[in-house]
């Protein structure tokens, strides 16, 4: 059975940093696609940055130059580093996991956002 179980969330001030991981298990995901989204309180889900299996990855403009995306395929997990974070960051952040097929395109289209598999999501909220 597949699972991703997402961490690191909490609570941050404004400027600080925090390091979210996604383990997973049930299957390895080096030859997937990756993803981090996130869904702040009465928003839509939205999309912060996202990988293709060999490493070309795009980053959404909100987060460009603050966030960055990373993975260890030894321990089939993937990391997002998040720096000089915001008020405005605050949501539940998920990640997911694609086939190596999924475009950029399907991969970064919401709401649905062509993933095919999810995490539960961690709250991260930052204080001003």
């Amino acid at each position: 059975q597949v699972q991703l179980v997402e961490s690191g969330g909490g609570l941050v001030q404004a400027g600080g940093s925090l390091r979210l991981s996604c383990a997973a298990s049930g299957r390895s995901f080096s030859q997937y696609n990756m993803g981090w989204f996130r869904q702040a309180p009465g928003k839509e889900r939205e999309w912060v940055a996202v990988f293709r299996w060999n490493g070309d990855g795009i980053y959404a403009d909100s987060v460009k130059g603050r966030f960055t995306i990373s993975r260890d395929n030894a321990k089939n997990t993937v990391y997002l580093r998040m720096n000089s974070l915001k008020p405005e960051d605050t949501a539940v952040y998920y990640c997911a996991f694609a086939y190596s097929s999924r475009s950029f395109s399907e991969m970064t289209r919401g709401p649905r956002y062509d993933m095919d598999y999810w995490g539960k999501g961690t709250l991260v909220t930052v204080s001003s």
